[in-house]
């Protein structure tokens, strides 16, 4: 079977389910696992020089708060035809943040023979929406009991951090991804702190947030404040740490006077919708409890923001 990735939580799905030796194709942003994902051809770019850019700049750039401007993703129709993929995963959730269904769709009209790659759009909102995509992909592509066995173990480490942080303090958490504007984290994420043991601030369970005034923000009085922002490395969020010193009473904000303002690996854990999600929920039971469910959280996946 030939697969192409146009989702980098696809990409991690397939890399789950074992089936990297079958991926032919991937975006520029698919980086997990490093050493083999690197090989597979990229039909994708971004249409954007992020790197010169400020977090407003490129939430202006693709459309500010209604993400009906320009994608960050171009797709190069003529490498995807070139792989002959049985399967394109793609997704219709984000036209910002990935190739959108429709462009996949158009592009593979135009695929000469046969009945064409069966196309299959992953749109999950919640923990179980992710859980339930891998299923669904692993039925799709023939391993289910590989999936089923997988989303059990996944399962099992959600219960976990669970029972590691029950019986504590539900601390108040503001998980924002994106600075300028600032706007929450909504779809899955507020599970991913409400299993940490937090209680999620300004969005609810499989929301599709948009952006907040500070003033929000502040009258929420968070006492974590967890910063990860779509598509930027923790490094890249420390280098925008200036545009929240700036913001009014930032200082006062009970999170700010603690220390306890992290910045996570938002593209790793949090951000995309697939199996690393979990990894996201030990992560936060780390940084609001100090608790380890799972593997030790190293300073790449969580740190205090820096202040000097």
């Amino acid at each position: 079977m030939r697969i192409v990735s146009l989702l980098p939580a696809a990409t991690d799905i397939v890399a789950e389910l074992g089936l990297l030796p079958d991926l032919v194709g991937r975006t520029h942003e698919c980086d997990w696992p490093g050493g083999e994902v690197g090989r597979v051809p990229v039909v994708t770019a971004s249409t954007l020089s992020t790197d010169a850019m400020t977090s407003r700049e490129i939430s202006d750039a693709v459309g500010g708060a209604t993400h009906r401007g320009s994608s960050l993703y171009a797709l190069d129709t003529e490498a995807l035809a070139g792989l002959a993929p049985d399967v394109v995963l793609t997704q219709d959730l984000c036209d910002v943040c990935a190739v959108s269904y429709d462009t996949v769709s158009r592009a593979l009209r135009v695929l000469d023979g046969g009945p064409g790659p069966r196309v299959l759009s992953l749109e999950p909102r919640t923990l179980d929406d992710v859980l339930d995509c891998l299923l669904r992909v692993g039925r799709e592509l023939g391993v289910r009991e590989i999936a089923e066995e997988r989303c059990r173990a996944l399962r099992n480490r959600l219960a976990a951090v669970g029972r590691a942080t029950a019986g504590r303090p539900r601390r108040r958490v503001a998980a924002i991804e994106w600075l300028d504007p600032v706007w929450p984290a909504g779809h899955w994420v507020p599970e991913q702190i409400t299993h940490a043991g937090g209680g999620p601030l300004l969005a609810a369970p499989g929301e599709h947030t948009e952006p907040v005034d500070w003033e929000a923000v502040r009258a929420a009085r968070p006492e974590v404040i967890v910063l990860m922002p779509c598509g930027f490395s923790p490094q890249r969020t420390e280098q925008e740490r200036e545009l929240l010193f700036r913001l009014p009473g930032w200082d006062d904000l009970p999170a700010v006077r603690a220390g306890e303002v992290w910045v996570v690996d938002g593209p790793a854990y949090f951000n995309r919708p697939g199996p690393r999600v979990v990894r996201g929920a030990e992560v936060l039971a780390q940084v609001l409890h100090s608790v380890t469910s799972g593997a030790p959280v190293t300073d790449g996946e969580a740190h205090r923001l820096t202040t000097g």
